[in-house]
């Protein structure tokens, strides 16, 4: 018999109730005996959804109340020594190792966070010691999950992120040099006592997730896997059995490793990515291993196509037999929407395209009755599933002849600006009359509870589009009078209208559909509601121009006009999977294209095209898949931006400043200014801009606005002097790493007005 399995389930609930716990909690509204009782509730919730959908193995220790690689710091007692000499307890100690800590005498800053591989999802990069210790926490998070699922009756396989994913992920702290795959001796006693304390709870198996197999792995990690996995299989059966989980690419370039799993009960291997890994795969397992095969997609939400998925079971069975395959998720969950039964507004003909999570969990059911039982025993489902594809397939919605007809008009020469940079910049400067360290804000600035409110009521239809217009000038004015009293010298005006730097551009494009609640995990409790592209795209009417003019109108400095970028527009979309994501990165180009021009006709003459999401498409392993996607990643931003004089100002905003391996692609863009993540990267990162002689201006965020924490004026200062041992003074802007629209006015004003005045230090210090 064929077993299904679901490798993790997403934890905000159907309504984002954890989101909603969370925040209730950070502002003092809930106990902490409030919050733990609502994950209580969540976690049985989830775990009785996939039980009743007939999943025969139920994942725990999948929950979180911020991420699972905080958790897993916390659980094996990897915590920075400036978190627990604080005198918070345990779960503040965790929130503040998150997010920050800035109150009752505590000011402490988050860990850096960063892409989980090429999600968009975040996690919390373990920061670790030269002495590093580690050691079990007490009450352990994935026994005392397990129990608590046992004790409802449901018998779970518990996740852990695998030994040597963990260290590979993490790095050496501020003043720390230490390596931190060489600590793998200290941590692997620790998952040791770990697997057997849930052997001892009753755990018969464990997935262990080791997704780092499917990069390019450094000599001394590749090398780590042996030693971990023989000390984990010498124990036996004093262990659960164990599956190796890997997701999001292929493993076959790191199959010499395996020897080290023989011990082992079974590998997972994502089969949505990479389809062609399953021969090889098969060859390589032992006589008894099982196979458990990743069909069901776990990163997007399209229905799944029951009859190639059945191919390959059957390729596999075929081989294997019935008993040594497992019908899985290919990832966790986590990454798409709860359910699809709260949509009510999707098209009828589009809303049976599509499979969220609850629906996902009986996609892997149905898979493995129909390999198990015959495909007459699941008749009806096939049935279903075949005319789904066959609507996709032949529906109008997805073709669109004037976009394909655009797309084959395009011309290398309309990806390059019409001078070079230097050309360009003595215009700018001329135009523009910008201050040495010139000051500006990344975009967005707070989205209070009034502007929800009165989004909420023209969504509605009770106010009308005249009504909210009004109140949309009137908070472009608050925020233009704010930056006048700050002294910023680039001004934005705050997007009050903008819902989600992708929902706000893919509801005014056509090829997109959108959802009511289909919210998805992006950090913490910060939650994103992806647009989902169906078709062809193009852009019907201007999308910006209304605010921008308006703002650009009432104001004394430059406004910037801010637009989400191609790559960034598809990334954080759902995107097709019937035609390849370099067209539909084209068709967002052309779209955006026709922005930047009328932008700048009409008097916005500094534009920013943010691609945040560059680094994170970017494929998981170097070679010609890589070398391809930075060719029409860079082309797509190029095209959407080379359409403007030279006079005009292109910036562009990056998320994670881990772009060293790619660097050539950074530079081919010819932005004119680059914003990028820095407030909590070692400033050393920007070594590279030397090293390859970059020519063109940058602003490093010099503070973190994804924590609450308002930092001083001396610590900005510290890291503009740090920025300044790897920048030309004349290249360096200051702003903050990323928009404000998720913090208060409470903590904008004072960071803003620290970093303002400290780049008036360094104005003072530099202007001979």
């Amino acid at each position: 018999m064929v077993q299904s399995a679901v490798l993790g389930f997403p934890r905000m609930g159907v309504l984002r109730d954890l989101k909603k716990a969370t925040e209730a909690y950070w502002a003092g509204k809930i106990s902490q005996s409030d919050l733990l009782a609502e994950g209580k509730r969540l976690r049985e919730a989830h775990w009785k959804i996939q039980k009743d959908a007939g999943v025969d193995i139920i994942p725990s220790n999948d929950f979180s109340f911020y991420d699972q690689v905080l958790d897993h710091i916390q659980l094996f007692s990897a915590i920075p020594e400036r978190y627990t000499s604080q005198n918070l307890d345990s779960l503040d100690v965790y929130f503040a190792m998150g997010r920050g800590h800035q109150k009752g005498g505590v000011d402490v800053p988050s860990l850096e966070m960063v892409k989980w591989f090429d999600s968009n999802y975040h996690y919390t990069k373990p920061t670790l010691q030269n002495n590093q210790t580690f050691s079990l926490a007490k009450d352990p998070k994935p026994v005392r999950e397990f129990l608590e699922a046992k004790a409802v009756g449901i018998h779970t396989r518990p996740v852990l992120l695998g030994p040597v994913s963990f260290l590979a992920l993490g790095k050496a702290d501020r003043g720390s040099n230490v390596d931190p795959i060489s600590l793998l001796p200290k941590l692997i006693p620790v998952y040791v006592e770990l697997l057997k304390a849930l052997k001892a709870a009753g755990a018969d198996q464990v997935q262990v997730d080791e997704p780092i197999l499917v990069t390019d792995l450094k000599p001394a990690v590749k090398e780590a896997f042996k030693p971990a996995y023989e000390a984990i299989g010498a124990l036996g059966d004093a262990a659960p059995r164990i599956t190796i989980a890997t997701y999001f690419g292929d493993i076959v370039h790191n199959l010499e490793v395996l020897p080290a799993f023989a011990n082992l009960y079974g590998l997972h291997v994502d089969l949505v990515r990479n389809p062609e890994q399953l021969e090889t795969i098969i060859k390589q397992l032992g006589p008894k291993q099982v196979l458990s095969a990743g069909v069901v997609d776990g990163r997007n939400v399209w229905k799944n196509n029951f009859q190639k998925s059945i191919e390959l079971l059957q390729a596999a069975i075929q081989t294997l037999g019935q008993e040594r395959v497992v019908v899985a998720t290919s990832s966790s969950l986590l990454h798409v929407p709860h359910t699809l039964a709260s949509e009510k507004k999707l098209p009828e003909e589009v809303y049976q395209w599509f499979s969220f999570a609850v629906e996902k969990t009986h996609e892997v059911v149905v898979l493995a009755k129909a390999v198990t039982e015959g495909a007459a025993s699941v008749r009806a489902e096939l049935d279903a599933n075949a005319a789904a594809m066959k609507s996709r397939a032949e529906s109008t919605r997805t073709n669109d002849p004037k976009v394909k007809e655009r797309q084959s008009q395009v011309t290398p020469e309309m990806h390059n600006r019409k001078s070079p940079f230097d050309v360009r910049y003595a215009q700018q400067k001329k135009h523009l009359s910008l201050p040495l360290f010139p000051t500006t804000t990344i975009g967005s600035f707070p989205q209070t509870q009034e502007i929800r409110i009165q989004r909420n009521k023209f969504t509605k239809g009770d106010i009308t589009e005249e009504q909210y217009d009004e109140f949309i000038r009137k908070e472009i004015d608050k925020c233009i009078e704010i930056q006048d009293e700050l002294g910023l010298d680039v001004y934005v005006h705050g997007e009050p209208e903008r819902n989600d730097m992708v929902q706000y551009f893919g509801e005014r494009l056509e090829g997109y559909v959108f959802t009511t609640h289909a919210w998805v995990q992006s950090y913490g409790s910060r939650c994103v509601r992806p647009p989902i592209i169906v078709g062809d795209i193009s852009r019907p009417a201007p999308m910006t121009i209304k605010e921008s003019k308006y703002a650009a109108s009432v104001s004394k400095k430059p406004m910037k006009g801010m637009l989400t970028g191609p790559i960034t527009c598809l990334r954080w979309s759902f995107p097709r999977v019937d035609v390849h994501q370099s067209v539909q990165a084209q068709q967002l180009a052309l779209a955006l294209r026709d922005e930047v021009v009328d932008l700048e006709k009409n008097g916005i003459y500094v534009i920013q095209v943010d691609e945040p999401a560059l680094r994170e498409g970017l494929p998981l392993r170097s070679g010609k898949e890589r070398d391809a996607y930075l060719k029409w990643a860079v082309d797509s931003f190029k095209l959407s931006t080379a359409g403007v004089e030279d006079s005009t100002q292109i910036h562009s905003h990056f998320c994670y400043s881990e772009f060293q391996d790619f660097f050539h692609a950074i530079s081919a863009l010819d932005a004119d200014v680059l914003s990028i993540e820095n407030s909590k990267s070692d400033a050393k990162l920007l070594q590279v801009f030397i090293d390859e002689a970059y020519p063109r201006h940058i602003g490093p965020g010099v503070y973190d606005i994804h924590s609450p924490r308002v930092p001083s004026e001396e610590e900005i200062k510290q890291r503009i002097s740090e920025m300044l041992q790897y920048l030309r003074p004349e290249q360096l802007w200051i702003n903050p790493d990323c928009g404000l629209k998720t913090r208060t006015w409470d903590q904008v004003k004072p960071a803003l007005t620290h970093m303002v005045n400290a780049a008036k230090f360094f104005r003072e210090q530099y202007k001979a």
